[in-house]
């Protein structure tokens, strides 16, 4: 069989059921998926790696554009015990109506709730903060009798759980964990076409400080 006929076959297993549970599962556009799907060979999970690599790259350039349009939203849990202020910046008025940044601000918002992050990003933690918790950790990690030379490694690895755990961008989204707020956010970039950055958000709980 030639080449080409090769070529057709890998095309033809492409169908279309993969292709609008792949659009499902990350909200890219049909020919996107259909071009992932080809490039994995099918593989479902490969193609969305490839697409949110993609959209990666698309959000990087998109970074140092100037968000100041967006939406203040709020959300209540539903105990009424925690409540959430939340805003969420893009560049144009239009974006910030579409139902997709709207849901998006909400599931942040909801998010936040539930996962009590203490800064938007790792840049906003005081750098004392992050001392301490360096020390603590290189503390335990040779109270535990880890040789000297992987100190320094041992330590960063159990930094990134720490920043998953004090971070909104950093934690996995309570909806989906296999995603970080950060690919959350990253994923609607590539849709919308727009810079999305959460400005400040503020939790609130019943009794708290």
């Amino acid at each position: 069989r030639s080449p080409g006929a090769r070529r057709v076959s890998v095309v033809a297993e492409i169908t279309v059921d993969m292709i609008k549970e792949l659009r499902a599962r990350t909200g890219a556009g049909m020919m996107d998926c259909k071009r992932a799907l080809e490039e994995a060979g099918g593989d479902m999970e490969k193609a969305v790696d490839i697409l949110r690599k993609k959209g990666l790259a698309q959000a990087a350039k998109r970074a140092s554009r100037a968000a100041e349009q967006g939406l203040v939203v709020s959300y209540i849990h539903h105990n009424n015990r925690v409540g959430v202020l939340l805003e969420l910046k893009c560049e144009t008025d239009f974006v910030a109506r579409t139902d997709e940044f709207q849901e998006l601000a909400r599931d942040i918002a909801m998010h936040i709730a539930m996962a009590n992050p203490q800064y938007v990003s790792r840049d906003q933690i005081p750098q004392e903060v992050i001392d301490h918790e360096v020390s603590i950790e290189k503390e335990k990690a040779k109270a535990e009798g880890k040789p000297e030379a992987v100190l320094d490694r041992i330590v960063e690895g159990r930094m990134g759980k720490f920043y998953e755990s004090v971070t909104l961008l950093d934690q996995p989204f309570i909806k989906d964990d296999s995603k970080k707020i950060a690919d959350l956010i990253n994923e609607t970039i590539a849709r919308t076409g727009e810079n999305i950055v959460v400005g400040r958000f503020a939790r609130f709980e019943l009794g708290g400080q």
